[in-house]
């Protein structure tokens, strides 16, 4: 692979070639301000030593030109930098304003009492905002409350799952090491996501003698998936075991005392099919429509393409990948990759053909999932700044760096000092136990600066330690990364999930 030469940003002028494939300590540099260059051999001195491990390093102008670099072409785990790349394929497939839609689909007739006379079914598309009482995003009492406004007032049968391409469900994604599995931060993934499959609910002391009782539950319903075999007795102890079946249910057994601190529980669902019956019964209730049901779960055949009774959309396509980055949401960017590419096995094959093509990276570049919470994946410094660098000219990568968090906010918070203010970084971290990433655009008065730095070892921490400090000495001079005005919400978010 050979590196081309320009020079469009004064402060990092580049040599007429720089060459691809290095050896340790494969250390190239192309700039010519001595005190910056004595800053960054100084910095990969320390990080090397602070955190021994596999470093790359690929520092870039704004077309991509290597001027600072170690080890830029080493394949190296990515971990949630993947993100980016995601969400540039899923943006080129769909646009920016794409929507994901939730239905209820119906064949038959509405007879003189309000009730539904033949089929329904509900159709679930793999919406990550679906359902968040305590964030954004449509819900199922909306869904429901349009029924009500057409006057069903009641519905017959189990409940029928689908998704526009066919079959509804969440499954564990085999990539995935199953010791993430029961985090928070690795949930079950498909067509099936309520509250980003995320529960939790709050049990209190009950009158002694009785059960405790559930006084907070998210999302709305699974209080009744709740089986609460335990007693309350007098005192302050706690000594509640909380268990989540297979099915989907809870049991909690043990004692509460009647003056104990209230008992919170929360983790991912096991059974996200219970949870979508126990929250679509909830707001049925809330809209005023009784629902007769059977047992079990119906099927959706002769639905398809049928009359469509209610329906609710997400925000546009850019709103939920700024989120999913500001975050790091896995089940985000999954579900992101599965909108453009569909829930079939080649999806990651899909996204990893497409960074390829923008890079000509074609053996650097190995995708297997689309949130980077795979160790298997593989991408190279010299890939990413290529990427950052050559996609935002593409159809699909106007105004790309927008839709990457600022520094200050999500998982970018501890840059919040040391530069000159918020919007200077446009970037994504990566963190895996044995990986640590930090890739983005550092705006500067000469110049955008694109920047991959990733280390792969046991040091973790102290690797992203040394990553923040790399961007504060590009960044002492730095301005905002240029881009058209964004809604202020594209700039926020919360970090509230591990960061990955």
């Amino acid at each position: 692979m050979q590196l081309g030469s320009t020079s469009a940003v004064p402060l990092l002028v580049c040599l007429a070639t720089l060459a691809g494939a290095s050896v340790a300590p494969a250390q190239q540099s192309a700039i010519k301000d001595p005190t910056l260059q004595q800053q960054l051999d100084k910095w990969f001195s320390r990080a090397a030593r602070t955190a021994p491990g596999e470093w790359g390093v690929a520092v870039a102008d704004s077309k991509g030109q290597l001027v600072w670099s170690v080890n830029a072409t080493r394949p190296m785990i990515p971990a949630s930098t993947v993100k980016l790349f995601t969400t540039g394929y899923a943006r080129s497939v769909l646009g920016s304003e794409a929507r994901q839609s939730t239905r209820v689909l119906g064949t038959g007739s509405l007879d003189s009492s309000g009730t539904w006379i033949g089929t329904w079914a509900l159709e679930v598309n793999g919406d990550p905002t679906l359902e968040r009482p305590l964030r954004t995003g449509p819900m199922l009492h909306d869904l429901a409350a349009q029924l009500a406004d057409h006057g069903i007032r009641r519905l017959t049968g189990p409940l029928a799952v689908q998704s526009a391409r066919g079959e509804a469900d969440a499954t564990w994604p085999s990539v995935w090491h199953s010791r993430h599995k029961g985090s928070r931060f690795a949930p079950l993934i498909g067509e099936l996501m309520l509250n980003e499959n995320q529960l939790s609910f709050t049990l209190a002391p009950g009158v002694r003698g009785k059960p405790p009782v559930v006084v907070a539950s998210v999302p709305e319903g699974i209080a009744h998936l709740i089986d609460v075999q335990a007693r309350t007795i007098n005192g302050r102890r706690n000594q509640l075991a909380i268990r989540q079946l297979p099915t989907g249910r809870f049991t909690v057994t043990g004692t509460m005392g009647t003056r104990a601190r209230h008992r919170r529980w929360s983790g991912p669902s096991t059974n996200p099919h219970a949870v979508l019956e126990a929250s679509w019964a909830a707001a049925l209730t809330r809209a005023g429509i009784e629902w007769i049901r059977s047992p079990g779960l119906g099927t959706a055949s002769g639905t398809t393409g049928r009359l469509t009774l209610a329906e609710i959309t997400s925000a546009p396509f850019d709103s939920i990948a700024s989120e999913v980055n500001t975050r790091s949401l896995n089940i985000g960017a999954e579900a992101m990759l599965r909108w453009a590419a569909g829930p079939d096995p080649s999806a990651a094959a899909k996204l990893t053909e497409h960074v390829r093509q923008i890079t000509g990276d074609y053996l650097g570049v190995t995708l297997v999932d689309g949130s980077g919470l795979s160790s298997d994946d593989r991408a190279t410094p010299y890939a990413f700044v290529t990427y950052l660098a050559r996609f935002p000219s593409t159809p699909g990568g106007r105004n790309f760096p927008l839709l990457l968090p600022a520094n200050g906010y999500g998982t970018l918070g501890k840059l919040s000092t040391g530069l000159p203010g918020p919007g200077v970084v446009r970037a994504k971290t990566g963190t895996l136990g044995n990986a640590a990433t930090l890739v983005g655009y550092l705006g500067h008065k000469d110049g955008l600066i694109l920047i991959s730095v990733m280390y792969n070892g046991s040091r973790v921490y102290a690797a992203k330690q040394q990553q923040w400090k790399l961007f504060r000495i590009l960044g002492a001079d730095g301005t905002m990364v240029p881009g058209d005005s964004v809604p202020a919400e594209l700039l926020g978010g919360e970090d509230r999930e591990p960061p990955n």
